[in-house]
């Protein structure tokens, strides 16, 4: 009888920790219990006994008892389920991390956009090639390289595509739509792009870019403001470095997600950049058809219509009324 009883406490005990949710720690570590509170950067575990207040970046996946998929769900990246598709780019609900867990999670997705005139930076929007970097950097160029930095064995390795089509371009707001057409089978990270209206004044940014010719360049600081006026559009303006090759760079904020595209900084005033905001990004996507590229009128992006000559030719009179 007793064996009996002890026998049934272990089913008990087996059962109880299979509908536990599972939190897979850092050192290796795994707790089970249920998740209280899932919050920006703390996961609150009921252990039984006690609540356990667990930073999440001690956390590598934790898994909830109600997935439909059963699969542990990784901090660093978010499910299918919770991306948004918006034409070419995506959105996604994601959590604030580290600069050092954003970077590790983004930094793939950044690339070096080459021509004969010069160099920058972009960045990848979906799986397919398509990415988003500076019209200036591109400007009055049809042969585009991109460097894609890989993580490998030993470190990030560099493989470079020649085969870019221009897609579309916008000289008003300093955007241009490039798609990579030889990726040949080559899996594409790409990032998620936020929103306008979660910037505030203050908060962390960081960039990463390819100042200089200084590739994979992370530099951080805050949101200086997030509506400096300059030549008729808005800027976000932040204290992170940008310098020349950052350009077509993205803008990041602490869940890893696009908020700006970096175009402008004072080379001999620190602290003073600028980034292109995230909302004129996805209008320029999602209108891309009006900015599509001519391949035989390169530099007919836009044209101005002379106003209509004066039929009197004589010098007007300003002093009748």
């Amino acid at each position: 009888m007793r064996s009996l009883t002890i026998g049934i406490l272990v089913v008990l005990i087996i059962a109880v920790a299979a509908l536990a949710d599972v939190v897979t720690l850092k050192q290796g570590q795994t707790l089970t219990g249920d998740i209280l509170a899932d919050k920006d950067n703390l996961l609150i575990l009921d252990i039984g006994y006690t609540a356990l207040s667990i930073s999440k970046d001690d956390i590598t996946q934790y898994q909830y008892t109600n997935d439909t998929n059963g699969q542990a769900a990784d901090i660093n990246e978010p499910s299918a389920s919770a991306v948004s598709n918006h034409q070419l780019y995506r959105t996604a609900d994601l959590k604030k991390m580290s600069i050092e867990k954003c970077v590790e999670k983004v930094a793939e997705a950044v690339v070096k956009v080459s021509t004969p005139g010069g160099l920058g930076s972009g960045f990848f929007i979906n799986e397919q090639g398509y990415l988003i970097t500076n019209c200036h950097v591109i400007e009055q160029e049809t042969k585009i390289e991109v460097t894609v930095f890989q993580k490998g064995p030993n470190g990030f390795e560099k493989k470079k595509f020649k085969k870019v089509k221009i897609e579309a371009l916008n000289p008003f707001v300093d955007l241009a739509l490039l798609k990579v057409e030889d990726l040949e089978g080559a899996e594409i990270k790409y990032v998620c792009l936020g929103d306008l209206e979660d910037i505030n004044v203050g908060q962390q940014v960081f960039a990463i870019g390819t100042p200089l010719g200084l590739e994979r360049t992370v530099t951080d600081g805050v949101i200086s403001t997030k509506n400096r006026s300059f030549e008729g559009l808005v800027y976000l303006q932040t204290n992170a470095d940008i310098n020349p090759g950052n350009s077509g760079g993205p803008l990041f904020n602490l869940a890893g997600e696009v908020i700006g595209v970096t175009n402008m900084g004072y080379i001999f005033f620190g602290g003073l950049g600028f980034a292109i905001p995230v909302n004129y990004i996805k209008h320029f996507i999602e209108n891309r058809e009006s900015f599509a590229y001519d391949k035989d009128a390169p530099n007919t992006g836009y044209k101005y219509l002379q106003p209509d000559s004066r039929k009197n030719e004589q010098k007007p009179d300003f002093r009748k009324k």
